[in-house]
């Protein structure tokens, strides 16, 4: 059965590789990027049936613009696969204030899922980009009121973005099911080869199981979980995504920051 499937950050990396694979298995591929130049390109490269839109992740006016727009094109979705993420930027804070690793790796993916709930089909998914890398969040970073190193704001933003996965699930017990997928360590991306300097594993591995988390039979009953690629299996993420505590604050921080950027 044909899916319509919106993926972020389709213009290259595993976004643009799981758009091409579901493409060619005859889906409706909406594709996300911030470039008009390069989505177009990706288009072309996608092939099949596509749809482009434009959106800037660090700014939510625009991702709120988004998905209003989507939802104008399209009554239902079946897949909102939150796939865009970065790790290093020439400018690290945004317009407004905050880091953006948190914006574009955790705010903007809960926004533009919150936004686009109404015309998610019940059956189906939301599937979240995590990583292996995940720390304990700093509130004040998130908020905007201090600097972290690179590496510490990606890993704190999988981490938030894992937990808001596992709590957003709990508050759709009728679906659709919500899912945060580490793709596998240090894929061949551009993000990957920017930070690391390194040329990375096969992003096959990734859109492999992004893929499988979208529409594959294994995690149909999977919301709410966590599932990690370098192991091959549904695991814990780390230990502070299932302190309460912590957790709350991070939910009553993501919904602040929602509010006061709306």
């Amino acid at each position: 059965m044909t899916k319509t499937i919106l993926i972020t950050g389709a213009t290259d990396g595993i976004g643009l590789l799981t758009a091409q694979n579901l493409a060619a298995e005859g889906h409706i591929v909406l594709l996300h990027g911030r470039n008009p130049d390069k989505l177009k390109a990706a288009a072309a490269k996608v092939g099949g049936t596509t749809e482009q839109f434009i959106a800037d992740l660090t700014d939510l006016g625009d991702v709120r613009a988004m998905a209003a727009a989507i939802r104008e094109k399209h009554g239902q979705i079946d897949v909102l696969l939150n796939n865009a993420g970065i790790l290093k930027a020439p400018k690290v804070i945004t317009k407004d204030g905050y880091d953006i690793r948190f914006m574009v790796n955790t705010i903007a993916p809960y926004v533009l899922t919150k936004e686009l709930l109404p015309i998610i089909a019940k059956e189906g998914r939301i599937v979240n980009l995590s990583s292996a890398a995940q720390a304990k969040i700093d509130l004040g970073a998130l908020r905007g009121e201090r600097q972290l190193s690179d590496m510490d704001a990606y890993a704190q933003s999988k981490l938030a973005i894992t937990i808001w996965s596992r709590e957003m699930a709990k508050d759709l017990p009728d679906g659709p099911a919500v899912i945060a997928v580490n793709p596998g360590s240090l894929l061949a991306s551009k993000m990957v080869k920017e930070g690391f300097g390194i040329a990375g594993n096969d992003l096959g591995i990734g859109a492999g199981i992004l893929r499988e988390a979208a529409l594959g039979n294994d995690f149909a009953g999977a919301s709410g979980k966590y599932f990690d690629n370098d192991s091959g299996q549904f695991a814990q993420p780390n230990a502070a995504a299932l302190d309460q505590s912590h957790k709350e604050d991070v939910m009553q921080t993501l919904q602040e920051i929602a509010a006061k950027l709306s």
